[in-house]
């Protein structure tokens, strides 16, 4: 039997990112399909002095509000701006970084585009970027002012990985950023350093072959290289593999011991990837099908890869509510208890509530309960399952008086996303921050412990993250199971597939789920 412990109030942090989608042509990033590039501008004359702008954008200012106005009025590129800002915030925070990309109020649709191509392109291969500009610095890139930082990212992440930007504007901008917003003197270290950056992809190569695994090759996610002319990470082969993919080095060991080396290759390579977005189909009620958008059978059945404008998805996705986005590893966990009969499922961490729909399709006979400690989250879910007449939104709070009710909880649990990192680019940083894994781990036990009152004579939790981590996993659900004299029914571990240059139809993020029976 469970222990009785009262439900603890927890909070659990918003993990899923936002897909953006802008106008301009689609350029060659090496990143994946990147949607940009507006024309740059010719360079301009430096100014005989700093203006005013200067010294008024510190990094911690940088969710504030607009600063396009007067990014503009400063005569800055208001798109580096706002993605050089946004780097300079995170830079400051590392590793313990934030979700979410750079603020584009007050942009137009191409120069937030723009932004958020840098910014994507430079959090995706931070620790690579730092890698490379780290041997022009005199000072350790970890002791730079985070400004400093954030437009030594920007400028090298365009300069190497976004391939129709013109260098020299990239050289002009950042420079002129640099000299104005920073300090005059700030600019010459700026220029030396993204110069011999631009040297390096000046004598580079685009070479149309898997990555082998050299310190002169940079893999890019659409399964080519950038051969360098140069060795520029250095180590010994994990170090080499951390650098390129940009991972902390700690975590690819950790994967080598877990799985071996030509899987901790692919895992760490799947991060490159531009994830596709994913439908659910399953439970369509009529062909799969809307003008202006292309479904490619995905190779689960059931699920589909869909191509076209972020608008026009979003479209199909509120007239179809008999598909949504999920893929196909989230809806392993929910997909794998289908052949139980339960009568109330209580869905306890159900976040935007994309399983919630999931266990309202699974169980047409159960009644379902779905909550998050979240605010904001719970907003999302009341709206995503307002048509779901057998779903019952309810205050985290109330959890306190359901004492016995659920034959099924779902326990979607707050995690480190290392099963998720081609979507969320930032959480493989928070993972090698000081804490590590041990915040998230107790916080899991904690929930379960408390979800465990909640269970009707018989019932039983369905635990599961978007992590590949063993702490968090298959060690954690031991653990617990003997914690709790509960029994280990069933479980699924799943790691990452696809690598960069692969079909989007084999794509899947990482998952693990574990049946847990009283």
């Amino acid at each position: 039997m469970c222990k009785k412990i009262n439900f603890l109030r927890m909070r659990m942090r918003a993990k899923s990112p936002r897909r953006r989608e802008g106008a301009g042509r689609t350029v060659n990033s090496g990143m994946g399909s990147v949607v940009v590039i507006r024309r740059d501008r010719e360079p301009r004359a430096s100014p005989a002095r700093p203006i005013s702008y200067a010294g008024t954008m510190p990094a911690r200012d940088e969710s504030s509000g607009d600063h396009s106005a007067a990014a503009s009025a400063a005569g800055l590129d208001p798109a580096r701006d706002a993605a050089i800002r946004r780097l300079a915030r995170q830079a400051h925070r590392y590793p313990d970084v934030e979700p979410g990309g750079p603020k584009t109020q007050g942009l137009g649709e191409r120069d937030a585009a723009f932004a958020h191509a840098i910014y994507d392109a430079a959090m995706r291969r931070l620790l690579t970027i730092t890698a490379i500009v780290s041997p022009y610095l005199r000072t350790p890139f970890a002791e730079l002012e985070p400004r400093a930082k954030g437009v030594l990212l920007a400028g090298a992440a365009q300069i190497l990985f976004l391939d129709r930007v013109p260098a020299h504007a990239v050289l002009n901008e950042s420079v002129e950023w640099a000299k104005r917003v920073i300090r005059p003197g700030m600019g010459a270290m700026v220029n030396a350093v993204l110069r011999r950056v631009a040297e390096l992809r000046e004598g580079a190569t685009v070479e149309a072959r898997p990555w082998t695994g050299s310190g002169s090759d940079l893999p890019r996610s659409d399964g080519t290289v950038l051969k360098l002319p140069a060795r520029v990470l250095l180590g010994d082969e994990w170090e080499v593999i951390a650098r390129a993919t940009s991972h902390p080095t700690p975590m690819i060991r950790r994967w080598s011991r877990m799985c071996g080396d030509p899987k901790t290759r692919e895992i760490a390579l799947h991060s490159l990837v531009e994830a596709p977005v994913v439908l659910n189909a399953e439970h369509a009620t009529s062909p799969v099908a809307w003008d202006g958008l292309t479904f490619v059978p995905h190779d689960r059945p059931g699920f589909f890869v869909v191509e076209g404008p972020h608008a026009t998805v979003g479209a199909f996705l509120h007239a179809r509510r008999d598909v949504w986005a999920q893929d196909t590893s989230s809806a392993r966990a929910v997909a794998s208890v289908r052949d139980l009969v339960p009568r109330v499922v209580l869905d306890a961490c159900a976040g935007r509530g994309t399983k919630t729909r999931q266990l309202a399709a699974i169980f047409p006979n159960a009644r379902i309960i779905a909550t998050d400690s979240d605010r904001a989250r719970l907003v999302a879910l009341r709206e995503a399952t307002a048509h779901l007449a057998r779903v019952e939104v309810v205050e985290f709070e109330a959890l306190a008086r359901m004492s016995g009710v659920a034959d099924l909880v779902l326990l979607d649990v707050p995690c480190s996303n290392t099963g998720v990192l081609a979507r969320r680019v930032e959480a493989k940083y928070r993972v090698a921050g000081p804490t590590g894994l041990h915040d998230i781990v107790p916080l899991q036990r904690r929930i379960v412990a408390s979800a465990c009152p909640l269970l009707a004579p018989g019932g039983a939790i369905l635990y599961s993250t978007c992590s590949v981590e063993p702490e968090e996993d298959e060690d954690q659900v031991r653990a617990l199971a003997s914690e709790h004299r509960l029994g280990l029914r069933r479980e699924d571990k799943n790691l990452p597939s696809g690598v960069p240059g692969g079909p989007a139809t084999s794509y899947a993020d990482g998952s693990y789920s574990a049946l847990l029976v009283t």
